[in-house]
């Protein structure tokens, strides 16, 4: 899949994904604290780089290449004990720094990270 052009992305930011960014990661947490809503907002984790810049998930690679994850039972712990808070200062930081012009560099990788400093869901690529 090609990623829009620099132009869509950047109009889509002003417009849209600065604002809509932190309604999406603040839902997503909200649904992440009950049982029934935490695959969808699992789900809306992992859109927060695309609500913020149209950017287009990363295609998995060959799968003999994949990244080792950790193991589920290890990265639930990890989620209730530390990543349900961490990510949501982690996020809501990356809002503050999308909306700066300075600070946007740093938001956009920070965002693309939000899976793994959340739950310790690691991308390949």
């Amino acid at each position: 899949m090609t990623q829009r052009s620099l132009l869509t992305r950047a109009l889509w930011f002003v417009a849209v994904g600065w604002w809509a960014t932190p309604v999406v990661v603040n839902a997503s947490w909200a649904l992440s604290a009950t049982v029934v809503g935490a695959p969808l907002g699992i789900k809306l984790v992992n859109l927060v780089p695309t609500v913020l810049t149209l950017r287009e998930p990363r295609p998995v690679t060959d799968p003999a290449a994949a990244v080792d994850q950790r193991s589920l039972a290890l990265r639930a712990l990890y989620f209730v004990v530390v990543g349900w808070w961490l990510g949501w200062l982690w996020a809501n930081l990356a809002g503050v720094l999308a909306v700066t012009v300075v600070g946007l560099p740093l938001a956009v990788p920070m965002f693309d990270r939000l899976p793994y400093v959340t739950s310790l869901y690691r991308f390949d690529g």
